[in-house]
Parts: structure tokens; sequence; C-alpha cells
């Protein structure tokens, strides 16, 4: 398959499928249990329409939006995701150019492959740091001050994430990092020389972030046992509330699905929630985060900025989240696949794809810009 072939989300699912090794697209496309909520994320979508407005006159389409104090000029952004010179050995660095080149927001990961301070030279747009809080407390304020330095512009705390997923997947074939494969596994493996040959000719697999705290080398450092045994179950409020004070700046919780609780993230001083059941892949038979986010705009919308992510596919999914009061939507898989199948070119078109999607839902809502995109917008089923 060619990437000028790729004209939508499974166009590049199955590109990057042929590409990979199966128990690293088992990881990226896997999720916790039976996958149920994996799939809700997407069908979600189909419980409302979109009503178009007619004859508005729509000349020049601004979809620029403000989310955590920076104007993106498109309301998608790739949200931070672990591991990501697995897939491809551009990794990050494809994901910050991509991000660059569509003057939109990215992020790395605690669990990223570049450091915080080679991304921020690939990109000066806007960037976030999604952090996961480890039971070592001065651990998690040298990795707050290196991201200040490092001139990172908002802070993201996973908040869903205090113990890992049950993912069968990766259980089935071993996968764990460093690899440490069973025999279903490395014949898996064996089935994508191309790939082996790929990853064993560029730089040494790292997590820049940790590898001065974590001994990746000797164990069996699986992706579980690292939120089993380096992440704090006992994360409270009050250290959030901390959190929040020391950094003292743009701050958000990913990981909120309550409305509950999206008042109390406004109340202690964040100034953005995500709303997102971790892709599926943490507490499978939870809500989605679309369906969630009426009622928590209409609670805090005034007080934070709301974004959410889960199962985006089409620009039309990102029209009905925004219509239903979303600042601004994020992409996981939907740029992982084609940077596994393609490296920087593959995020790039995925990104183009997107954009001109938005685009043309928007002239055919009668949307000038964002704002024009309201409930009057949407009509559930």
């Amino acid at each position: 398959m060619r990437l000028s072939n790729c004209h939508n989300f499974q166009d590049f699912r199955r590109m990057a499928r042929q590409r990979l090794p199966g128990p690293i697209f088992n990881y990226i496309d896997g999720a916790a249990d039976d996958e149920v909520t994996h799939r809700r994320n997407t069908e979600a979508f189909d419980t409302v329409d979109l009503v178009p407005s007619i004859l508005k006159g729509v000349k020049d389409i601004d979809m620029s939006v403000n989310v955590l104090g920076q104007k993106l000029s498109m309301p998608v952004y790739c949200s931070p995701t672990a591991l990501q010179r697995l897939f491809h050995h551009e990794g990050e660095r494809a994901v910050a150019a991509a991000a660059n080149k569509f003057d939109t927001m990215f992020g790395v990961s605690s669990l990223g492959t570049i450091s915080l301070e080679e991304a921020r030279q690939i990109s000066s747009g806007p960037q976030v740091y999604q952090f996961y809080f480890h039971k070592d407390r001065g651990l998690n304020r040298e990795m707050m001050a290196r991201a200040k330095e490092a001139g990172v512009n908002a802070m993201v705390l996973t908040v869903d994430s205090v113990t890992g997923g049950n993912r069968e997947r990766d259980k089935r074939t071993g996968f764990s990092i460093p690899f440490k494969l069973n025999l279903a596994g490395i014949a898996q493996f064996a089935m994508r020389p191309a790939w082996a040959l790929n990853y064993l000719t560029h730089e040494k697999f790292s997590l820049p972030q940790l590898d001065d705290h974590v001994d990746m080398g000797g164990g069996t450092m699986s992706i579980s046992k690292y939120f089993t045994e380096m992440l704090d179950p006992e994360l409270s409020w009050k250290d959030v509330e901390d959190m929040v004070a020391e950094w003292d700046g743009q701050f958000a919780l990913k990981g909120v699905m309550s409305t509950e609780d999206a008042s109390t993230a406004a109340e202690i001083g964040c100034t953005g929630i995500v709303l997102s059941n971790h892709g599926g892949r943490q507490l499978d038979g939870s809500r989605t985060a679309f369906e969630q986010l009426g009622e928590i705009v209409d609670a805090v919308g005034d007080k934070v900025d709301v974004m959410m992510d889960g199962g985006v596919q089409r620009g039309t999914h990102v029209l009905k989240a925004l219509a239903m009061g979303a600042k601004a939507v994020g992409l996981g898989r939907y740029y992982l696949f084609p940077l596994a199948a393609a490296g920087r070119p593959g995020v790039e078109r995925a990104l183009a794809n997107m954009r001109a999607e938005i685009e043309r839902g928007m002239r055919l809502m009668g949307a000038q810009k964002v704002s024009d995109l309201s409930r009057k917008s949407l009509q559930s089923r």
C-alpha cells in the first residue's frame, strides 16, 4: 500500500499493519479487557447528527482556536503518546515537525523517546508535557523544573493511569520494554525484517525523561510494570493542587470524566481539562469523552478550557465535539498509524487530510469560524 493511497484513518491503519511486527501494531491498536470502550469512543459520534445552516455566504474559513493560552491554527492537536520511536525511528521528531508545519499543538510524554529539549528545538509552536505522577516526589519536582526550563508551554497531568489497564493483546505476545517476547511474539517480529533492520540501524531506543531514574536494561520493564511500580496510586487532589501551585502556569488534567471532578479541577486552579478514557486502554466499560462532553462544558466551560480525545477519525467528529463545546480535540491513533506507516510524511498527510475535512465540513455547515458551531448545529438521534 502506498502513502498516496491513504485517504482516511482505516487506510493508514492498514498500511501500519503491513509494516509493523504484530506485537507493536497491537500495542497501538489494542485496548483494555474486551475493548468495548475503545470501539464505543468512535461509535459515540454517531449518536448525534450535524444540522447544516445554508446560504451563509461562507468565504474564508478560520478554524483557529485558543486553548491553554496558545493559538492553534486548527482545532485538533497531537496528544502526547509513549514509545513513538518503536513505531518509526523518527518518532516524536516527525510529530513535532509536522505539528510545527500545521501550526498546532503537540506534546512529549514522560514515556517519550526524545527529550523535551530536543522537541523544543524542532518546534517553536505550542507544546505540552504529558506528566505521570511518580511515587518519588523529588523526581516529580525535578521533571517539572526540567519542563519549565525547556520552554514547555503547558503541563498536562494524566490522572487515569494510577495503575495499568488490562491489555490482553500485549500479554499474548509478551510485549514489554525492553523486548522480552514469548515465542509467538518473536515469530511475529521475524515476519517484518524491514522493521527490524530499521530499528537496529538507528540510535539505541531510550526514554530520555526517565533514563536517569529507571533501569530499562537489566529487567523486564513492561509498560504495565512501570504503571504499577513507578506511579503513585495514592495521587490525590492535594497533590494536584500542590503541582498546580508549583508549576504556576497553564495546567490541565487529562482523564477527567465526571462533572464533579471537572468542578474540583477548576476550583484548585487548573486552567484546562481533557475528557479522556485513555483511548479505551485503562477502564473498559467506561463512558466515552464525547458522551460526557455536553454536561461538563455546561458545568465548567466558563472556568476552564475543556478539551477531549478518544475515537476521533474524521473531521466531522471534530465538528461535533466543537459544536458540543470542546475548545480543541486531541488525536492519538489518528497520527500514530501514519507515523508507523511512513514517518513524518505520513503524519503530515494525516494532518492535511484532517484539515481539509474540517474546512470542507465547516463550509457545508455554514460556519465561517469555530464559534459559529453550537448545540444548534446538532440533533440527537
